[in-house]
């Protein structure tokens, strides 16, 4: 890939700024560096029972971030620069489906050897507010999620502000035109499940409001330009029970409306083959509700989520056909902000009530730190679908056990093994069984 050489540099370059950083106990755009050295492993299968190609593959990532601290003075200035190549490590023969939802494919379908990709971002602070341009940013916000799901994580270009000027108030506001996927080098413009045509315009606003320690209140509104609006309002609040104990509750609510060309040929949104009131076009309320009670180190979590019947919810998802080609560059692939964006399936066509819950365990309770466990169970029914009415289910059951060593040479080494479960009538995914065993470290200089 033509990236591997500007990666090196980026690495190279980082490593010397950090060497030559001065010691002082002064905040400063040297004295406030941070430099890391991370890699991720990740073997990726996925048992298809319909008919479709098994997946088998093996991969592993090396990333450097080098984030510098503020220069001194009214505005102080930084930058934060990233580079990281992926290795293909092993794939079997006839088991690198040609989607690049897990890694990027030769001119012959084959699994490319690497690839990777290096960026960065300047940012500038007056006070408590930050602004920051560039093409690195992961976001975690009700209106927009980068998603981490598979060897590397999905990066956006552009440009955000975030303040917190107000205490208890965190602003964000921003204007994004691109995204590189998952397993991609080459960024696209930003579309819906279905769009085949780039936008190069999302615009969002919002903020949280913790309005006591135990009570935070959420707005957010987000436009992507021909394609939807949509408002977001969230509450979280965690009720103290005594010791060992709690009771948090997580409300969200999002409204979602067509925008511009929104319906028109290579603007149209179609959720997972999912049924609209006006075809391709973007009208959705959905809400959703979770409750989690803790007594030591046991969580118990039962939940609900009511998509509209006008139409399935909507989110940033750029897909791999992009202004009319097929392209299995790795942009496939997306999360968003919902209860019900399990491992397999997302449960968020018209007019779908999912019910679910977990189980959680932290085995620090019985002396082993570090070792945690859950198991998850989503089960959606009355699901409208174009192909065959309504009244589609589907469920799923998640199993996740994660392990980070605490002390000695390797601390912070983790392992995390996930396998889904996941069958639906006439659903637009597949009955299929996913296992992902990955491996993580990171390595601080500073």
């Amino acid at each position: 890939m033509q990236t591997k050489h500007l990666s090196t540099v980026v690495i190279l370059t980082g490593l010397s700024l950090t060497a030559n950083a001065a010691e002082s106990g002064q905040h400063g755009f040297f004295e406030d560096s941070q430099a890391t050295i991370s890699n991720r492993t990740m073997y990726y299968g996925n048992d298809n029972h319909d008919g479709g190609a098994d997946q088998r593959e093996s991969a592993t990532a090396l990333k450097f971030d080098y984030k510098s601290g503020f220069t001194q003075g009214t505005v102080g200035f930084g930058l934060d620069v990233s580079s990281l190549i992926a290795v293909h490590l092993d794939g079997g023969k006839g088991h690198h489906p040609d989607n690049g939802n897990y890694f990027p494919s030769d001119s012959d379908g084959s699994a490319a050897h690497e690839w990777s990709r290096a960026g960065g971002i300047f940012k500038a602070r007056v006070s408590k507010t930050e602004l920051r341009i560039g093409n690195t940013f992961t976001p975690n916000l009700p209106i927009l999620v980068s998603t981490d799901s598979r060897l590397v994580s999905q990066n956006f270009a552009g440009g955000m502000i975030t303040s917190k000027e107000i205490d208890g108030l965190t602003i964000n506001a921003g204007k994004l035109q691109s995204s590189s996927g998952r397993a991609t080098t080459n960024p696209t413009g930003l579309s819906v499940a279905g769009g085949t045509q780039d936008s190069n315009d999302f615009r969002f606003a919002g903020g949280d409001w913790k309005v006591t320690k135990d009570l935070t209140l959420q707005y957010y509104y987000a436009n992507l330009e021909n394609y939807y609006k949509q408002n977001f309002l969230g509450l979280v609040h965690v009720l103290p029970l005594g010791e060992d104990q709690s009771f948090k509750t997580d409300l969200r609510y999002f409204d979602s409306s067509s925008d511009g060309k929104n319906g028109e040929a290579g603007y149209r949104f179609n959720n997972n083959g999912g049924y609209a009131k006006h075809p391709g076009e973007v009208d959705n309320k959905t809400w959703s509700a979770m409750f989690t009670y803790s007594l030591g180190s046991h969580a118990f979590t039962l939940g609900h989520q009511s998509v509209s019947d006008d139409g399935g919810f909507v989110w940033l998802n750029q897909g791999s056909v992009v202004n009319g080609n097929n392209r299995p560059e790795g942009n496939g692939g997306t999360a968003f902000y919902s209860f019900t964006d399990a491992m397999v399936a997302s449960f968020a066509r018209a007019g779908e009530q999912t019910n679910f819950g977990q189980y959680a365990y932290d085995f620090a309770g019985l002396g082993v730190p570090g070792l945690k466990a859950a198991v998850a169970y989503l089960s959606g029914d009355n699901a409208k679908d174009v192909r065959g009415g309504s009244d589609h289910s589907e469920w799923e059951r998640d199993v996740r056990v994660d392990y980070v060593i605490q002390t000695g040479p390797l601390k912070g080494f983790g392992t995390t093994l996930r396998h889904g479960t996941y069958r639906g009538d006439n659903s637009a995914f597949a009955d299929q069984d996913q296992t992902r065993l990955i491996f993580n470290y990171t390595y601080s200089f500073l």
